[in-house]
């Protein structure tokens, strides 16, 4: 599936409802800010100058960055998201991505590494059987991507929190940056990074991750909207310096989750 930069609203009929009513508002009031805001409204909240392009786009990312602030106020770092059986598991996962399936390009899993850099006391890169060697963990959670459509998944792999402890990463910075083979990079909270249910996944459905779901290492966590799990990782850093993403500088949320 191609990912459209224009994606609709989410609607009841999504069946994401139930158990994701945060991502749901989330979803509705990123399309109230993209699309509902008067420029009357703007005017009076900031006093831009409504003629100039640039001065309305401040005004814009100023708002969204304070949304981002109170969403992770908010955002409980022990809260779980709701699990499901392995009868309720697609396989295989579905295919999102700016580009079609067949224009993935593979990743050398035996040349690969993953690059660490900023607050790290260990900074060596890892191989990929450096990584699978870790302690897994393995969940089964719903995805929720922006544009409305959802599915339950099956991944295992290392704890994001495990993993950070093991190179000595600081968990006083603020975020945790991640860089793509398909440079489509991305940036969590380090909340989210040490959440118990973020994982940096190896494997869907008890199997390999495939070519095109991410191999060799993905980050896949329970509490962000799918274009914040980014595939293909190759370098990793942990920082004070905000870095957003491919997707965030497009206008999407960054904080993007519960």
């Amino acid at each position: 599936m191609i990912r459209s930069r224009h994606r609709p609203r989410v609607l009841p009929e999504a069946g994401i409802l139930d158990n994701h009513q945060p991502l749901v508002r989330e979803i509705e009031r990123r399309g109230f800010l993209r699309g509902g805001l008067s420029l009357g409204a703007l005017t009076l909240l900031t006093g831009c100058d409504v003629a100039d392009d640039s001065s309305v786009g401040k005004a814009l990312l100023a708002m969204s960055r304070f949304n981002d602030r109170v969403q992770g106020a908010l955002f409980d770092p022990n809260k779980l998201a709701p699990t499901y059986s392995p009868v309720d598991v697609l396989r295989p996962p579905r295919f999102n991505a700016s580009y079609d399936i067949e224009d993935v390009k593979p990743v050398d899993g035996a040349s690969w590494k993953l690059e660490l850099s900023g607050l790290i006391h260990d900074k060596r890169p890892w191989t990929r059987q450096q990584i699978e060697a870790l302690p897994k963990r393995d969940m089964i959670i719903r995805h929720i991507c922006v544009e409305g459509w959802d599915y339950i998944g099956q991944w295992s792999g290392v704890p994001m929190r495990t993993f950070l402890e093991r190179i000595g990463a600081d968990f006083r910075a603020k975020y945790v940056a991640f860089k793509t083979a398909d440079n489509y990079p991305s940036s969590i909270d380090m909340a989210t990074a040490l959440h118990p249910q973020t994982l940096l996944a190896t494997t869907y459905g008890g199997e390999t991750l495939d070519d095109p779901f991410g191999y060799p290492l993905r980050l896949r966590t329970s509490t962000k909207l799918g274009f914040k799990n980014p595939k293909w990782i190759t370098a990793l850093e942990v920082t004070n310096t905000y870095s957003g993403g491919f997707w965030e500088n497009q206008g999407d949320p960054w904080f993007s989750g519960l």
